[in-house]
């Protein structure tokens, strides 16, 4: 979810006059959204017959991406705790209007108010779902919360409460969700990462720390869950919701509507997904993030410290730089280096 967290806050000031992207921005695309002049036909993506449960999905994001999978042909698990910005409150009337939408609109969904951060009330709704329509084959790990303070400031008691609807919601649900998928080897999972996770962002260190755990989440799960087609990828969104309601005008929100998000989404959940993406998405802009790690240098002896910071330029360039398919790449680097070296 974007909350002041995603790049485009960056100080609630520094972004437009830093990229100044509205007084003389140009690029091959602008104005169009084709690359040069061409357009790649797209297949039609539908979701007819799956089951998707959307966490947070009682405004914003979650909202967006429930009616859009909907519209397509899914059957949909609208959740959402209906409390305030900070995770305090509860209610299920957000939860059910947008049920209602989608009834409204001839498609099928169920409320839920559970919170994330209660392992049983999300079984319970996982249960709730399969005793109504058998299956699940999509989870959006889309619920959060904000409490920005700097880091000197934060209580810590702040810090663990983002940490535990962020990063263990998501695990809950993952994991109420697991073994259906494992037994019907089929999944779609999403979780929603950041910019701030990604990058860093003032005033964010609980919510960046969160997000920034659940793209390790998602590698390894996507790793895991390979052999039972289970596909796991983050979303890290750019969007005006009410988590961004303390910008103001200083940004060109109505670019920013959610809905430009979700085709993004719908990609990632759909059965050509692909599995271990970061894919960032905005105003509609779609880009994708990488881990990634650089060739990098040996250093060896009692001046080992010293050749570090002597070569440390060596050390950052990103020429030949690698996205490892899994951690042990990175063990496998550093040991070739050793054995060139030892001949």
């Amino acid at each position: 979810m974007y909350g002041p967290g995603s790049s485009i806050w960056l100080g609630k000031r520094r972004l437009w006059r830093h990229f100044n992207i509205f007084s003389g921005f140009s690029g091959p695309n602008r104005g169009t959204g084709a690359v040069g002049d061409k357009q790649e036909q797209a297949m039609t993506v539908r979701f007819d017959g799956r089951v998707a449960i959307i966490t947070g999905a009682g405004g914003g994001l979650g909202r967006e991406h429930a009616l859009a999978l909907a519209k397509r042909g899914a059957k949909v698990v609208v959740n959402d705790l209906g409390g305030a910005r900070d995770g305090s409150g509860g209610s299920a009337t957000a939860a059910e209007a947008v049920v209602a939408e989608i009834v409204a609109a001839g498609g099928e969904a169920m409320a839920n108010a559970a919170s994330v951060t209660d392992f049983a009330a999300v079984e319970a709704m996982v249960e709730a779902t399969m005793a109504r329509w058998g299956r699940v084959d999509i989870l959006v790990n889309n619920a959060g919360v904000l409490r920005d303070k700097t880091f000197a400031k934060m209580a810590l008691d702040d810090f663990r409460f983002v940490m535990d609807v962020h990063l263990m919601g998501a695990v809950h649900c993952t994991k109420a969700v697991w073994d259906i998928m494992r037994d019907r080897n089929y999944g779609r999972i999403v979780m929603t990462t950041s910019s701030s996770g990604l990058y860093g962002n003032f005033g964010q260190s609980n919510y960046g720390a969160a997000k920034m755990a659940l793209v390790g989440l998602m590698q390894t799960l996507s790793i895991e869950g390979a052999k039972n087609d289970i596909r796991v990828n983050c979303l890290a969104p750019t969007a005006h919701t009410r988590m961004t309601e303390d910008l103001g005008a200083r940004l060109p929100l109505e670019l920013l509507g959610p809905e430009t998000v979700s085709p993004g989404l719908l990609y990632l959940v759909s059965e050509d997904a692909p599995s271990r993406c970061i894919l960032t998405a905005g105003a509609g802009g779609f880009e994708r993030a990488y881990v990634t790690i650089t060739q990098g240098i040996r250093a060896v002896g009692e001046d080992a410290p010293e050749q570090v910071a002597a070569r440390f330029d060596e050390i950052s360039d990103r020429t030949g730089e690698i996205v490892p398919e899994m951690g042990a790449a990175q063990g496998m680097i550093e040991l070739t280096k050793a054995r060139q070296a030892l001949g």
